[in-house]
């Protein structure tokens, strides 16, 4: 199976390892081509990343820190796609190596150091396709009856852009606006979206009623913060919908918990693109070192 990530006027080959992750590359492949816009890290350090739109469990459990220079994992709790350029710093996870960067990894190092400095300010937006499927039977996507169609609704209008309430917010200069409100969001998000996984990962240890209960507790937390605190409301209306569904006992638990971490991955993914982090950075440094 062989891959094509396209970035604004760049273009990378990537070779997947379909022996060593079927599972997860049969989800990827069914969902093919996908949107993709480049988020620059914030801890691990040398990677480019991008959201993924599945979830699925680590498949060969390696640790992130043995990850080599060009390779294209995923990386299940964070729900991303990604690939490496050089050694990573300190974090614990377990990931999916999917394959390998076909070509030299100093084209990625370029493009990640362009996008340290521009996130934020330039949208680093592409795709990923499919040039090759030899090795793998592309999984059809699959959402379970019981799912409530405006929760599917909700996650494709949020894959097909970015929300205007969220550029509403990063449009706002009152006191403290734009800063204050879309950190506390994405946040908010992005908390909810590992409490989700959380669940996820109980989902056959722990009883279904706390299960539900947890969930729409976080969700219902969530989305009365994005609504009265930041003023996004239909992000917030997606995540009350969410809310509902864990409440009613007819909707499939574990294709319920998938669908809300996709979508709270999504709101959080499109608030921190809005964050332009190597300056805010570069001037916390510069405060902290006066």
């Amino acid at each position: 199976m062989r891959l094509d990530l396209t970035i604004l006027d760049e273009s990378f080959a990537i070779d997947c390892h379909t022996d060593l992750a079927p599972r997860t590359l049969a989800r990827l492949a069914g969902l093919l081509p996908l949107p993709a816009q480049l988020h620059t890290p914030k801890i691990a350090g040398s990677h480019i990343y991008w959201h993924a739109p599945f979830v699925e469990a680590p498949e060969g459990s390696v640790d992130v820190l043995s990850a080599q220079p060009g390779a294209f994992i995923y990386w299940p709790v964070r729900q991303f796609l990604e690939i490496t350029f050089a050694p990573l710093q300190a974090e614990t996870a377990s990931v999916t190596v999917l394959g390998q960067l076909d070509g030299p990894v100093e084209r990625v190092t370029e493009l990640a150091a362009r996008l340290r400095r521009e996130q934020g300010r330039t949208l680093f937006d592409g795709a990923l396709s499919l040039t090759d499927p030899e090795g793998v039977t592309p999984l059809a996507p699959f959402d379970h009856p019981s799912l409530p169609d405006t929760l599917q609704r909700a996650r494709d209008m949020l894959w097909a852009a970015c929300p205007a309430d969220i550029a509403t917010l990063r449009d706002s200069r009152a006191i403290m606006h734009p800063a204050g409100p879309v950190f506390a969001a994405e946040s908010e998000a992005r908390v909810l979206h590992e409490t989700l996984w959380w669940l996820r990962e109980r989902l056959a240890t722990d009883a279904e009623a706390n299960l539900r209960y947890a969930g729409a507790l976080a969700s219902n937390k969530a989305a009365t913060r994005l609504r009265d605190f930041c003023h996004m409301t239909s992000s917030a209306d997606a995540l009350f919908a969410l809310e509902r569904a864990f409440a009613d006992p007819g909707t499939e638990l574990a294709a319920l918990v998938d669908l809300g971490i996709v979508i709270a991955g999504r709101i959080a993914a499109w608030l921190d693109l809005q964050i332009a982090w190597d300056p805010i950075n570069e001037a916390y440094r510069a405060t902290l070192d006066a």
